[in-house]
This record gives structure tokens, sequence and C-alpha cells, in this order.
């Protein structure tokens, strides 16, 4: 089953911490589960600053700077990644390095119940 490992932090915090990790950690990191066969993808996001939130209400489209909510970590990255159970990608995450300066969210990969015939 595939799991989704949304990794949040306080940017500060994550680089700017004595326990924040250094790029060299968390590519060793990803190297060790890449090479266990159970990497999908992973990828750090820029700063929040960058972000840009769209919500369509109404049939109008509305866009706001910044991350979706107002909270003092947010979304820095992530990791999808194929493990047998809940148990064991919560194992995965735990190892995550910014797990040490945030927090990992664990979900399962939902897979979309599309025709492609109906597509067309």
């Amino acid at each position: 089953m595939k799991y989704l490992c949304l990794v949040y932090a306080n940017e500060q915090e994550l680089h700017g911490s004595p326990e924040s990790p250094h790029d060299s950690e968390c590519h060793a990191y990803a190297q060790r589960v890449q090479e266990s066969g159970r990497m999908l993808a992973a990828e750090a996001l820029q700063s929040v600053q960058t972000a840009t939130t769209v919500r369509m209400r109404s049939g109008k489209l509305a866009i706001t700077d910044g991350p979706f909510a107002e909270t003092k970590e947010q979304l820095a990255g992530f990791y999808l990644i194929e493990a047998r159970d809940l148990n064991e990608a919560i194992q995965l995450a735990g190892h995550i390095p910014a797990a040490r300066v945030g927090c990992v969210e664990v979900r399962p990969i939902r897979q979309l119940d599309v025709d492609p015939v109906a597509q067309h």
C-alpha cells in the first residue's frame, strides 16, 4: 500500500535549530529507503513564502498568497513510500530526520476510481 508522509515544521526551527537535519542527512535517509525499494518519491518544498492557496467557491476562483492555514508549522516536504501496512509506514516516517523538529503526517493514498472510457 502507498503512504504519503507529509513533513511539517516551523521553517525557522527546521533550518535554524541545533537539532535541524542537514540536507546531507535527509538525502542519506531517502537513499536508504530508496535502496530498500520502498521509496516512490520525495521532495523538499520551497519556503512557505512561495505558497499559493487556491479555492473554488460558488464557481469563483479565490487565490491567496501563503499556506492554506494559519499554523505555526508549515508543510515542508513529503515522502511517498510503499509499505506493507500502517505500522511499517509509521516506522519509516519516524526516522525522517525532520521529525525531530517538526512532525510527519502519515496518510494512506486513495486510488481514484476513474473509468478511462468515460473520460473521452
